[in-house]
């Protein structure tokens, strides 16, 4: 499939990938940190800045054009996920999001509540529900890491989730190990109790095609700057939930949805960044419609990046110095953990990005918990790969060889 996928032309919307350092490209492979950015975002936001920024519902015609934006923004973003565009709200980023909206929800929280989440996600979707259910005296019970297949133990979401549940947050896919989470497992047995279910899908939408209704949750987190655009957070939040949902914001402030929870004035430019980005998704498909588009779009990201991941997970298999962080069945995204024996991971990084201008990331990159289970401290943590439509196979091939020329030469050193 790889050679039907457009990457020359993909390629030339990221201007970006034209970085070099002493002489050398530069290789992004730290796309779960932050994808490089289309040229439809920043022509986006260029076009909203160079055209008249205003703030909105005034009677000028820059206010009008910046109403009318957000409402394009949000229909696109509904397009994109499956939601109805009033259920769609900016902010910051998706941590900002979930400790606001957490706050929100901590008034229909009581003593002795259970609130659940899990030890594979990373901690934006772990701290903001357990500070809620400190507050209120609420249990907190996490869903429990397999140790052996990087995923989480689903065959015990009987006993964890009860008829004391009231939230249940769990990610869509780690952004460290890979693992796709089987959600509708999780979000049906949260519905069977009557709880709430919250996904994270910051580390799912640049790789997955989502459908919000279908998945059935209440309320889905991501951010833009993951999936080709700006630093801009998205939150959906379904319909029935949001309207009664209490937030805290200025009295004068708008009190309907989706505004009552875009507190102060937004980031226009970088909302105008969205629907550029995700204008780069819907240009890879096909359909009738725009949806239809974005998913055959989705579709052609994935299978591209399932046939580069493939190649890299064969070569760390293959390492037997290297430790694989990686189910080896079962979903995953294009992104790999890995250690080194005997080297700490910035090590690992700092050759990498040296000796080769490889954009590798190394630490827990927020999924503590994980961390600590799987004891990955002592070596600073993981290294980190993760893949984006804009990766070809010749930067596979550089990675396999700067890795085993690091392995090579530090070998020849210990002897």
């Amino acid at each position: 499939m790889a050679n039907e996928f457009p990457i020359e032309q993909v390629r030339e919307r990221f201007p970006a990938l034209k970085r070099e350092d002493n002489g050398k490209q530069v290789v992004y492979f730290d796309g779960p940190g932050g994808t490089q950015m289309v040229d439809y975002a920043l022509e986006s936001m260029y076009r909203y800045i160079k055209n008249g920024m205003a703030n909105l519902h005034g009677t000028f015609n820059t206010s009008a054009d910046t109403d009318a934006l957000l409402d394009q923004a949000r229909e696109t973003v509904a397009d994109l996920l499956g939601c109805q565009a009033n259920e769609v709200a900016f902010g910051a980023n998706m941590t900002t999001h979930a400790f606001a909206i957490a706050r929100s929800l901590a008034g229909f929280i009581n003593e002795g509540d259970e609130i659940i989440v899990t030890e594979l996600d990373h901690r934006a979707n772990v701290d903001p529900w357990i500070s809620m259910a400190r507050d209120r005296g609420a249990v907190i019970k996490f869903i429990k890491l397999d140790c052996d297949n990087f995923s989480l133990r689903l065959e015990e979401l009987e006993e964890i989730i009860t008829q004391k549940t009231k939230l249940v947050a769990v990610g869509m896919s780690s952004n460290v190990t890979g693992t796709v989470t089987d959600l509708m497992r999780v979000i049906n047995r949260a519905k069977e109790v009557g709880a709430w279910a919250v996904v994270d899908a910051v580390h799912g939408v640049p790789h997955l095609a989502i459908d919000f209704q279908e998945l059935g949750c209440d309320i889905l987190l991501c951010s833009a700057y993951k999936f080709f655009g700006p630093h801009v957070g998205i939150a959906v939040i379904r319909e029935n939930l949001f309207e009664k949902l209490p937030v805290y914001k200025l009295n004068p402030a708008p009190g309907e949805i989706p505004y009552k929870l875009e507190t102060g004035t937004q980031n226009h430019e970088g909302i105008a960044g969205v629907i550029g980005a995700i204008r780069f998704i819907e240009e890879l498909g096909f359909g009738e419609s725009r949806r239809e588009r974005m998913l055959s779009g989705m579709h052609a990201i994935d299978e591209y990046e399932l046939e580069l991941a493939a190649e890299v997970e064969a070569f760390l298999r293959s390492i037997p110095e290297v430790t694989l962080y990686r189910n080896k069945s079962g979903r995953k995204t294009p992104t790999f953990a890995f250690t080194v024996d005997g080297h700490h991971s910035r090590d690992v990084t700092a050759w990498l990005a040296e000796n080769y201008n490889m954009c590798v990331a190394d630490g827990d990159f927020y999924a503590s918990t994980m961390a600590e289970v799987l004891k990955v401290y002592p070596t600073g943590g993981w290294v980190r790969i993760g893949l984006a439509p804009y990766n070809t196979k010749e930067e596979i091939q550089q990675f396999k060889e700067g890795l085993t020329a690091y392995i090579a030469q530090h070998q020849e050193n210990m002897v």
